[in-house]
């Protein structure tokens, strides 16, 4: 099995283990992450930096160990509060 499967299987069971549902595993790429936080409207710069601080205040923000590493949990919790933003706002633009 390649590294990207291994890292596939291992991903999905983590996810198991967190609470993820049939929906597929949220990824931690950079582009992802950033559009998760335009969800929730907050500006994240163009440098790495930029993201990893971002990552950092979320964590802390959520609880989590602030580390700015986006791990499982992270990229988890950071994907249902994108989530909800989205549907939140939905619901005010057809009120």
């Amino acid at each position: 099995m390649s590294a990207r499967g291994m890292l596939s299987v291992v991903g999905t069971a983590v996810g198991g283990l967190i609470g993820w549902s049939d929906e597929p595993a949220p990824t931690a790429d950079p582009g992802s992450l950033r559009e998760h936080f335009a969800a929730l409207r907050t500006h994240v710069g163009p440098a790495d930096e930029d993201l990893t601080t971002a990552v950092r205040q979320f964590q802390s923000h959520v609880g989590l160990e602030a580390d700015g590493v986006a791990g499982p949990r992270t990229v988890h919790l950071l994907t249902r509060y994108a989530k909800e933003a989205r549907e939140i706002r939905r619901f005010e633009q057809a009120a």
